[in-house]
């Protein structure tokens, strides 16, 4: 399965990452336009199906997707870049799913390493464009080709900037360079961050918890003003402060906390199951699969 992430190979990050910069030569460096890049042609009948596969595979692996609901997607009219952390190889089928959920009008792309791209062409069809990895040239592919996604109010860029598989607990978050870079080139966009975690509560199938971030609304004069570094630094605390205030209500445990958006299986099936049914039919019960995570 691929999955999308944020290059940042081939761009150079300053010592002085950690501080906000100076505006001095910013506007100058910035005043030429990007050449546009081509999107990827969209089938629309192939992703309902793979939509449709990946909620029911979802569905068939995990008791339920549940969102925050002091967490919940921004509504915005702005092109949206959802950047997220890299719990799993799961990723990229959740995704579709909130995607289905929460913009189903928008129309997402994201960025893929070209030689995986290579081998699964079929996602092209689906929104996914390719990127040499580790290399300057790939670093500009995906500048181009992201600032051209950011033109139109109705789409979204889906990125995983951590550029690898990293466990929810890492501290600190640290990014690849590439989402900072974008947000210095930018006419308008939000940068929303988005943190998913795969736990388990009461049932023998996990739970998928998600929850989104505090957005940043990035303008032309912000990205004239500020260095790609203070930008991928202030994402990276976003997205860490959004990863510990799910950490806090997964520890919970409390399912009021979320909305579910996607239900999945329940119970321990086999003899285990039945013993429960018949034990609840007779004290004149109904019998629910579920073990208190309704």
């Amino acid at each position: 399965m691929p999955v999308a992430y944020a290059p940042g190979y081939g761009l150079r990050q300053s010592s002085g990452a950690r501080e906000a910069p100076a505006a001095s030569s910013a506007p100058e460096r910035r005043k030429r336009r990007p050449h546009s890049q081509t999107l990827p042609r969209i089938s629309l009948p192939l992703l309902r199906w793979f939509t449709w596969y990946s909620r029911r595979y979802v569905r068939r692996h995990f008791h339920s997707v549940r969102v925050s609901r002091s967490g919940m997607p921004p509504a915005s009219k702005l092109p949206l870049v959802i950047y997220s952390n890299h719990a799993s190889w799961w990723d990229a089928l959740v995704c579709l799913v909130l995607k289905d959920a929460f913009f189903p009008d928008r129309t997402a792309f994201a960025p893929i390493d070209a030689a995986m791209l290579e081998r699964y062409r079929m996602f092209r069809r689906l929104g996914f464009f390719g990127v040499e990895q580790r290399t300057r040239r790939g670093a500009i592919q995906f500048l181009r080709t992201a600032e051209t996604v950011l033109r139109s109010p109705r789409h979204l860029l889906a990125v995983t900037p951590q550029g690898r598989f990293t466990d929810v607990r890492e501290r600190p978050v640290r990014f690849e360079a590439g989402l900072g870079h974008l947000a210095a080139r930018v006419q308008h966009a939000l940068f929303v961050p988005f943190v998913l975690e795969y736990v388990f509560w009461e049932e023998r199938l996990p739970e998928i918890l998600v929850r989104f971030g505090e957005s940043v609304a990035v303008r032309r004069e912000h990205a004239m003003v500020f260095e790609p570094a203070y930008w991928t630094k202030l994402f990276e605390e976003k997205l860490a402060a959004a990863q510990d205030a799910l950490a806090a209500e997964s520890q919970r445990r409390e399912p009021g906390d979320f909305q579910r958006i996607l239900r999945g299986g329940a119970g321990q099936g086999g003899i285990y199951d039945w013993w429960r049914a018949f034990t609840a039919k007779l004290r004149g019960e109904t019998f629910n699969r579920e073990h208190g995570c309704k």
